[in-house]
């Protein structure tokens, strides 16, 4: 069942417990040849601080359209982080930008941890934790970001919306999110190493007149899970799976924090 509430946007430092990450564009449809700039962005409630890109940061960056697919991490710069990456589209149609991020790792105190195993819909792990008698220890986390953004170029989108980037966690749209106006649904297919990821919650974010809007859903056995988007405007879609660490000391569990933002037209 789809679940929604309206939220008082907070401008808080951000939690241990609560952290999604994502990128934009800074306009979703440009005209063709026309600059359009990148930045990543960490935080909560679809407000957050800005994240340095750099060499560090990315595993892969690549770009997907009509015309195939281009490796961008060349166009990360070895040296400072940069506030946001420019590129532009001489190719009309839909265009899709998948970012990798490098592993990371983070420690939280049992309660912080379980609180937020809680808010990711992630309560096997707790059982899990409950079975082996760990509840009360620290959770060790080492965590890679799956990140998208989707756009249209020169006013016209194509199949390339759907395209399958590989990443180890990713959320695809079914349909295509530009021919939806806002006050429709629009179903995605969530995918971990390639196969159809089912029970996993996830959330569709969006702002609205200084209000935090947020739907949740269960994926199907399919890995489907369909949102009723009200509204038109810039929505981001996230889901957090995790699984047993087994090639590492030090770290219990990995996670793997899937996201994608789109924008969806106004109804003419």
């Amino acid at each position: 069942m789809k679940k929604w509430f309206l939220a008082p946007v907070l401008l808080t430092v951000l939690s241990a417990t609560a952290h999604e990450f994502w990128m934009l564009p800074d306009r979703f449809a440009p005209p063709l040849n026309s600059p359009v700039r990148l930045s990543i962005s960490v935080g909560e409630n679809f407000q957050g601080d800005a994240v340095g890109i750099s060499r560090p940061l990315v595993a892969t960056l690549r770009h997907y359209a009509k015309g195939g697919v281009q490796d961008l991490k060349t166009q990360v710069p070895e040296g400072p982080a940069v506030g946001s990456l420019p590129m532009a589209f001489a190719q009309p149609g839909a265009q899709l930008i998948a970012l990798d991020t490098q592993p990371n790792t983070i420690e939280l105190s049992a309660d912080k941890f379980h609180a937020y195993l809680r808010e990711e819909g992630l309560e096997s792990v707790i059982q899990q934790r409950e079975g082996r008698g760990q509840a009360a220890l620290p959770g060790r986390e080492r965590y890679r970001r799956h990140v998208k953004t989707l756009l249209r170029a020169g006013g016209v989108s194509d199949a390339s919306y759907a395209a399958q980037t590989g990443q180890r966690l990713e959320i695809s749209p079914l349909a295509d999110p530009h021919a939806q106006a806002g006050g429709g649904d629009v179903a995605f297919k969530v995918q971990f190493e390639g196969k159809p990821l089912a029970g996993a919650l996830a959330k569709a974010w969006h702002q609205r007149s200084n209000q935090l809007v947020i739907l949740r859903a269960r994926t199907d056995v399919q890995g489907r899970v369909t949102f009723s988007l009200p509204w038109a405007g810039r929505w981001m879609v996230s889901l957090v799976h995790m699984t047993p660490a087994t090639d590492a000391t030090g770290i219990d569990w990995d996670s793997y924090w899937g996201n994608l933002t789109f924008e969806l037209p106004a109804r003419r």
